[in-house]
């Protein structure tokens, strides 16, 4: 699968990094709306949908153990054709009668290998482009992302609306037509995404960069063992928990997004639970226009002003106010359960707000991670544990959120999801730094800071 030929970025870049953002949308948003159409109860979906994410938190565990075979792009290219094929076999497994858990153990098959993709993509995007070029390449790679994400929580969701429309006979109301409806239109989505994903890894084959191993990196791969890769692993590991403050930030990390995930699960089901139930009433395609478009959009605008916000005035200075404009958006919600508003306009208001703050608020967490909780030796590694964590911040309280959702009441919920935010401010308001804006270690400014101003001996 090697590319001996010059190939430009612009070609590999944004398909590449599309193919990274499409399977994680489509697990962490779209899924909910499918198993909601489906008639699974609101619990289990959450439950369901947050654990099969694990694999994206504990991806640095086999990470290291892909260099020891094949290339980056080897593992890319599979990765994409494998993905394919299991959305394909979710389509097929929605003709089933447990239809739930067979869906659900192919989507985990998704994560698994979408995880493993952002490995060996990102090693890819590394590893083939210079310094320069990675600089030069990096608004397109998160754009493509962030494309992926409208394609998937905005397009698909739209056109599964679209499709049930057409699948449900004139007049019939009875859940049996809707079931059908919904699974006839699912089924079409998540073949879609099969062909894309396949078609994808096939593209890939001839046009990702990717150069065949020299004798000698084939030599010293082999001569590493699994046993010397655990003792590395352990190792960067060790590493990793012995940094000053490590438990603090970690507890950060943590506390930053969790009440986010109280709120991702939810807020599409609350979205489109009918008004009787405490829901908006929405159909799929009004929340792929106002969640999946509008939504996505206002997230890349919020991330786009808020690296200008942080380096005109540092990350110390601001971060406490990017705390606040992530987490009190998500009033939103609990003022959307108390009143229902019926106007489309209002709706969309709302959560283009929410998304503009989130998108906003999630770049402190990101810098922070990389310049206050991953430099030193294992850099690159120690960032990609800080991430995993973050992302089990967002996985536990997801897990969660169905039952406790079903237990008080959309209304009731959003205001404990207000209340879930509180620890966030206090831990952010006290969090420690490390280092400058400008990456020095600040105990070693402080040490010579107070070397000037000694009195003279």
């Amino acid at each position: 699968m090697s590319s001996k030929k010059q190939v430009s970025p612009i070609a590999w870049v944004p398909t590449a990094y599309f193919a990274m953002g499409l399977p994680f949308v489509v697990l962490n948003m779209a899924s909910v709306l499918m198993f909601q159409g489906l008639g699974v109860e609101d619990a289990m979906i959450a439950f369901w949908t947050s654990l099969i994410l694990l694999p994206w938190t504990i991806k640095p565990l086999w990470s290291p153990f892909l260099e020891l075979f094949k290339t980056k792009k080897f593992y890319v290219v599979t990765t994409q054709i494998a993905t394919g094929v299991a959305f394909g076999l979710v389509a097929l497994s929605l003709t089933m009668e447990h239809f739930f858990l067979v869906a659900i153990i192919f989507l985990a098959v998704v994560a698994f290998s979408g995880a493993t993709h952002d490995i060996a993509c990102d090693g890819v995007y590394m590893g083939e482009l210079s310094t320069a070029q990675q600089a030069k390449y990096i608004g397109w790679q998160g754009a493509f992302y962030n494309i992926a994400k409208i394609a998937a929580t905005g397009g698909l969701v739209y056109l599964s609306g679209y499709l049930i429309e057409r699948f449900t006979p004139a007049g019939a109301t009875d859940a049996a037509a809707a079931f059908l409806a919904n699974r006839n239109a699912w089924m079409i989505i998540m073949g879609i995404l099969s062909v894309a994903m396949i078609a994808l890894g096939f593209y890939h084959i001839f046009i990702l960069p990717g150069r065949s191993k020299s004798a000698a990196e084939v030599a010293a791969a082999h001569s590493r063992t699994a046993s010397d890769v655990m003792r590395e692993l352990w190792s960067v590991l060790r590493a990793f928990f012995t940094k000053k403050y490590i438990w603090y930030y970690i507890a950060f990390i943590v506390l930053y997004r969790f009440g986010e995930g109280f709120v991702v699960k939810i807020v599409p089901l609350f979205l489109k639970a009918e008004r009787a139930a405490g829901g908006l009433g929405l159909d799929n395609q009004q929340i792929g226009v106002y969640y999946g478009t509008f939504g996505a959009a206002a997230f890349v605008l919020g991330s786009l002003l808020a690296g200008y916000y942080i380096s005109a005035r540092g990350l110390r200075r601001t971060l406490f106010s990017l705390c606040c404009i992530f987490n009190i958006p998500f009033a939103v919600y609990a003022l959307l359960a108390l009143f229902q508003p019926e106007s489309g306009w209002v709706i969309a208001s709302g959560i283009v707000f929410e998304y503009f703050g989130y998108g906003f608020g999630f770049v402190g967490l990101t810098l922070f991670m990389m310049q206050q909780v991953a430099p030193g030796k294992h850099q690159m590694a120690h960032y990609a544990f800080a991430s995993g964590i973050m992302n089990l911040g967002v996985m536990l309280p997801g897990m969660l959120s169905g039952w406790v959702s079903d237990w008080l009441g959309y209304s009731a919920y959003f205001i404990f999801v207000l209340v879930a935010t509180v620890p966030a401010f206090l831990i952010t308001w006290f969090v420690p730094f490390k280092y400058d804006d400008k990456g020095n270690p600040l105990t070693t400014l402080k040490a010579e800071e107070q070397a000037l101003t000694a009195p003279d001996a």
